[in-house]
């Protein structure tokens, strides 16, 4: 394929990574004035919200056996346009139960994609020969910024139904033209890679499936931090530091921006590093920083700690799903976005129970653990998944 044809798929993927996080994190700004809406209790409100996690979760799999049938690119185009318009739906509600059957349906979208876009991505990454997969991770950070600001701003001007139903109109806008380029060109396959249909017929073997299984684990270690972070840093903050609710807000910001940078330089880094150094180095320092982060006892050393700690875990997810779906194609990448999204979710409840058993700051040292546990399993199997 000619660098001009590459080069047009990276833009159009890159694109499909912000409209992502810029559609999700619209959505998410709007939950307490849906929450209003629809008369839901915190706890009700929590298990409507659990139809986005069980929907992408539930889809994940299913969309890697979608990828090797039909290809990844029309399968994005698609999940597109199903979260463009299903954004939509949740301020339509009046009830509980309906919030969380169009949540199911988002979240089905928003897992979808989330795994045919990473697989495209793979795919570009092979051909390219070179490690560029951050940097479609970082514009899906900078589509996330870019969307909560925005909404923020608009909160106060513009009703949930008209923002969210704006973001409709911008993500299909977005999608039919992004999307035209996907669809006018197949996935790149280098000469020396099994072409995806032999793939998709052949199971995966016990060691290919092991060492998939592996990357998932450390994308799941990542993603934990992830989750962890933005439910229960401002609070730590605020609650055993006594900050200002307007420091506290800021704690997850200094994490996002962090990580964003980390995401931007991630090829860079790659390319200098390598692979299973970037992972080590990256999860030992998440775990200092986390570390720092949790029992530092003042609240701009805090802050350090949680900006350390989003450079560090930066580049952790998509090296690991970059690997994961190199060895095994969508079914890796599917296989390590489950993992990590699974990490994403128990995270933070999983701070809250321990929170509860123990204090805060002593929960909070369990993303540093899980960091530790990431960095060392990337050492531990540095000759078994080098190349």
């Amino acid at each position: 394929m000619p660098n001009t044809d590459l080069t047009r798929l990276r833009v159009a993927l890159t694109v499909f990574f912000a409209l992502d996080g810029f559609v999700f994190a619209g959505w998410v700004v709007r939950i307490p004035a849906i929450k209003e809406q629809t008369g839901a209790s915190a706890s009700t409100l929590g298990l409507a919200l659990l139809g986005v996690s069980a929907g992408a979760v539930i889809t994940m799999m299913l969309t890697g056996r979608l990828c090797r049938r039909f290809g990844s690119h029309p399968v994005t185009v698609v999940c597109g346009v199903l979260l463009s318009v299903s954004v939509a739906l949740p301020p339509l509600t009046h009830s509980v139960p309906a919030l969380g059957a169009v949540l199911l349906v988002f979240g089905a979208a928003y897992g979808g994609i989330n795994v045919a876009f990473n697989s495209a991505a793979v795919d570009l990454v092979t051909a390219l020969r070179r490690p560029v997969m951050p940097s479609f991770h970082a514009a899906f950070s900078l589509g996330g910024m870019v969307g909560a600001g925005l909404g923020g701003l608009v909160a106060a001007h513009l009703s949930p139904t008209r923002h969210l139903l704006a973001l409709t109109v911008i993500g299909l806008l977005v999608t039919a033209v992004a999307g035209r380029t996907l669809l006018r060109h197949e996935p790149p396959v280098p000469p020396d890679r099994p072409r995806q249909e032999e793939h998709a017929r052949q199971p995966l073997d016990g060691r290919t499936r092991g060492l998939v299984l592996v990357f998932g684990l450390i994308a799941l270690c990542t993603a934990f931090g992830e989750g962890a972070m933005a439910d229960w840093g401002a609070l730590h903050l605020e609650q055993d530091l006594d900050a200002h609710p307007g420091v506290a807000a800021a704690g997850y910001s200094c994490f996002a921006l962090a990580m964003t940078a980390g995401r931007l330089s991630g090829t860079a880094l790659l390319e200098r590093l390598g692979r299973t150094r970037t992972v080590v180095v990256g999860g030992t320092t998440a775990a200092a920083g986390m570390l720092l982060g949790a029992l530092a006892p003042s609240v701009w050393a805090a802050l350090l700690g949680f900006a350390v700690t989003g450079l560090g875990l930066a580049n952790l997810f998509p090296v690991a799903v970059e690997r994961a779906g190199a060895l095994a194609g969508p079914s890796g990448v599917a296989i390590a976005s489950t993992l990590g999204y699974g990490g994403m979710l128990l995270g933070p409840p999983a701070i809250g129970f321990m929170a509860d058993w123990y204090s805060l700051p002593t929960a909070l040292t369990s993303v540093a653990a899980l960091a530790a546990v990431a960095a060392a399993i990337g050492f531990v199997t540095r000759r078994t998944t080098a190349g």
